[in-house]
């Protein structure tokens, strides 16, 4: 789609003869070109004496759906299509296990979408690394009070007879040595199960914050869809439960809502408080780091 003739639009990539270059394309880079901070060569440095990249490290491009030949046929359909699942994630070094499924609507709501810190990145203005609270995602856009924003979610699904299952995505997990815990494709497979879950397919495993996949299931996903060993090792690095971060997180987020938003709904107190006496009740019974083959 990039390179093949068609319309694509790129964003802070470097320009030279007219083609855009960008860090990890395959191709040399040219010595010198325009990029975002103007005119650019090897070797040039900022005020501070770095390097500057040819390419920023938040380059981006679009290109129109309708030139994807995997797009669905039902992506255009003006009476919409039935919602399987919904899924929230941020960027989390330390806390979250790469897919969660929460037990209910409400929970899901609360502590799927309305819980999610996101640490910053180079698409973010800022120190990269800092923790921000982030409602679903979206709190940039939102132009209604966090409460009634919250509260407009949970009245969502009345008089629905099966919602959506909600599920939680963390693909930044990191060990103690700072290298990510799964690869980039693996997002494939944690998708895949949520899939599993949605039709009941197949079971899960529960925690204190909602069901994760048993390694039985996710081990066939990684060798079919990408050819891929998925050992035990890796999926308890991946699956283990940080009881003493989701303390620490569901007290960081609580703190905000009493602080910050006047209208929050008691609903919310009363679920993280739920979801914290579970948490201190596994992390009495198994510590702060909990096997998925313990539970």
């Amino acid at each position: 789609m990039l390179t093949a003739p068609g319309e694509v639009i790129f964003g802070n990539v470097l320009i030279a003869d007219g083609k855009p270059y960008w860090q990890g394309m395959g191709s040399p880079c040219p010595e010198k070109g325009i990029n975002f901070q103007g005119a650019w060569h090897q070797g040039k440095t900022n005020n501070d004496g770095n390097p500057i990249p040819p390419s920023h490290p938040n380059a981006r491009y679009m290109v129109r759906l309708s030139t994807l030949a995997n797009l669905d046929p039902q992506a255009e359909n003006p009476a919409g299509v039935p919602i399987g699942g919904i899924i929230y994630g941020g960027r989390d070094s330390d806390t979250l296990v790469p897919i969660e499924q929460a037990f209910n609507w409400t929970e899901g709501v609360i502590t799927k979408g309305a819980s999610i810190e996101s640490e910053s990145t180079a698409a973010t203005l800022g120190k990269s690394g800092l923790r921000k609270f982030d409602i679903m995602a979206n709190q940039d856009f939102v132009s209604i009070p966090l409460g009634r924003y919250i509260q407009n979610y949970l009245d969502f699904a009345k008089g629905v007879n099966s919602p959506p299952p909600i599920f939680s995505v963390n693909y930044f997990l990191r060990d103690q040595n700072n290298k990510f815990l799964s690869g980039k494709l693996d997002k494939m497979v944690w998708v895949l199960w949520a899939e599993l879950r949605v039709h009941g397919d197949v079971d899960a495993i529960k925690t204190p914050t909602g069901w994760i996949p048993k390694y039985e299931d996710l081990a066939p996903l990684f060798k079919s869809k990408l050819k891929k060993e998925y050992s035990q090792e890796d999926y308890i690095r991946q699956f283990t439960i940080r009881v003493a971060k989701l303390i620490e997180k569901f007290d960081r987020v609580e703190k905000i809502y009493r602080d910050k938003v006047t209208d929050t709904p008691k609903i919310v107190y009363e679920t993280f408080q739920a979801v914290r006496e579970r948490l201190r009740t596994a992390q009495a019974k198994h510590g702060d780091l909990i096997s998925p083959m313990d539970l």
